[in-house]
């Protein structure tokens, strides 16, 4: 069954493992950075809150999100949903590692971590959110979870070879610094605050609260049979996470490079890709449709698209949007 689920196949299904048993334990090194980023931000709120702080904020922010988590980490590095040249793929992936959540390995193996866990029929709360908004924060951001019984992991040798790659992920903190020089010599304290502290506060915090909420409550449209952690599509924040928060969706879909695969499903990776597709710069995009069928899928919406036994979003319903009616089955 992971075979459908998991495209590049980083966990070995044969070693026994135990997505269940296991202990939150605090992590030192990313707690204490990101409690510093938060205690900057509040400084620069009372100091430093200006008009060219926070336009200054703003664009580092979008870049970091669409450019590096979306499009370079989670599209390209962990899910390869499109081709592009290394040199692209570096940059992107680069930018990815300024949303301060981890360096590329670190990412990868706490994305394929938390997805074979919840492809499980049970798993720990760690995994499934299912601890109060407080204590999942605290989970998430200043803890890890040490399984009893972990997955076997290998990441693909042309990513764990990668100089480039290797230098980042033991970096991960330092890379953060050229820009904090460049930003002093330019604005001053008030450009290192907000261009660098209170980027990393508001994209980790961002990032767990919309994992949270993309993994409670009931399923939108798609539920896969067998897993017992489904994915909810969060639709007031689908333009600010540049099309991530469609989680029901990439749950359903996840080699699919376009997240936002319904009518009024805003999802900025996907047209930044497609913007850089006619320059030669990217290829091979993958969609909903050309993936593999998923016996495993099922319909639990009120529309669906036309291709059903297959139940696969077919190209003209997706540009179109849901037209026709399915009955719940």
């Amino acid at each position: 069954m992971t075979a459908l689920f998991d495209n590049l196949k980083r966990i070995d299904e044969a070693v026994p493992a135990d997505p269940v048993t296991g202990t939150v334990v605090w992590s030192p090194v990313k707690s204490l950075f990101l409690l510093s980023m938060y205690a900057a931000t509040i400084y620069g709120l009372i100091h430093y809150l200006r008009l060219d702080t926070i336009a200054l904020f703003t664009v580092k922010t979008v870049a970091v999100l669409l450019l590096g988590h979306s499009v370079g980490m989670h599209r390209r590095l962990i899910h390869k949903s499109f081709d592009c040249p290394l040199w692209l793929e570096h940059f992107l992936v680069y930018m990815g590692t300024l949303v301060g959540l981890g360096g590329p390995f670190a990412m990868i193996r706490t994305h394929d971590y938390r997805d074979w866990a919840q492809r499980q029929p049970a798993c720990h709360d760690y995994f499934a959110h299912r601890q109060p908004p407080l204590i999942d924060a605290l989970w998430q951001m200043h803890a890890d979870i040490r399984l009893t019984q972990p997955p076997a992991l290998t990441i693909e040798p042309e990513v764990a070879n990668d100089r480039f790659y290797r230098f980042i992920d033991k970096h991960w903190i330092a890379v953060h610094l050229p820009w904090a020089v460049a930003f002093f010599f330019i604005g001053g304290w008030a450009w290192v605050i907000w261009g660098v502290c209170a980027q990393i506060a508001v994209t980790v915090t961002g990032h767990w609260l919309i994992g949270y909420m993309a993994h409670t409550g009931e399923a939108h449209d798609w539920h896969v049979r067998g897993a017992g952690v489904q994915g909810r599509n969060v639709d007031v924040a689908g333009l600010i996470t540049m099309g991530e928060s469609w989680h029901n969706n990439h749950h359903a879909y996840p080699g699919s490079a376009r997240i936002g695969i319904y009518k009024g499903q805003s999802d900025p990776g996907y047209w930044f890709l497609k913007a850089l597709e006619p320059l030669g710069l990217v290829w091979n995009i993958r969609l909903p449709q050309d993936l593999p069928h998923r016996p495993q899928l099922h319909w639990v919406g009120g529309y669906a698209p036309a291709e059903m036994p297959d139940r696969r979003p077919c190209p003209v319903m997706m540009l179109i949007g849901r037209s026709c009616r399915l009955q719940k089955s």
